[in-house]
């Protein structure tokens, strides 16, 4: 099966290299103007020299778009072998496939068995998923995957509606992108 589209690294040192898309059936790629627009709301002291997980990585576009901008290295979960191939294919041809590692396994399960901690935790799961409240309640439960200050951020379609709230993870903002709502949740304080 082809890959959904080309699309491009929006930002930094890989800025302009193509990357391929998604194979598996109902993937749906970040777009572009959102990736951007997550990473424009995001400080750099997020994701700049940081650990980075990429959750139902899909194309890996996110996790790659941040290190892109300087993360030190990312983590990239994704369930389909096929997708995990088009994720290390990203990764080489951005000049990135020694600071990704690709985990080709269900995400509550990578959660549950996990070292971390991650400062930025980036999600972008099936626009349908109906148990996103549970993955968020896994991650926020999980031994040392967060840390203080962690930032996660959630996209999802905006007729599924998000907690204010996932224990210690506190929602900071959400921006409304056509049918797409990106949530940004903070680990800790306030």
């Amino acid at each position: 099966m082809r890959p959904k589209g080309l699309m491009r690294v929006v930002g930094g040192q890989a800025k302009g290299r193509r990357l391929k898309g998604t194979v598996s059936p109902g993937g749906r790629p970040t777009t572009e103007r959102v990736r951007a627009a997550i990473f424009n709301m995001l400080h750099p002291e997020v994701y700049q020299d940081r650990q980075v997980l990429d959750l139902f990585a899909g194309s890996g576009s996110l996790g790659i778009e941040a290190l892109s901008l300087g993360a030190a290295n990312a983590v990239f979960v994704e369930r389909d072998r096929r997708q995990c191939e088009v994720i290390r294919s990203n990764l080489e041809r951005t000049g990135f496939g020694n600071q990704g590692q690709v985990r080709c396994e269900d995400v509550n399960k990578f959660l549950r068995n996990s070292s971390g901690p991650y400062q930025l935790v980036l999600m972008d799961p099936p626009y349908k998923m109906e148990n996103l409240d549970q993955v968020l309640e896994t991650l926020t439960s999980a031994m040392g995957v967060l840390e203080e200050g962690s930032v996660v951020v959630v996209g999802h379609s905006r007729f599924i509606v998000s907690n204010p709230e996932y224990g210690p993870l506190h929602l900071e903002s959400t921006r409304l992108y056509g049918d797409n709502v990106v949530g940004i949740y903070r680990q800790g304080g306030d």
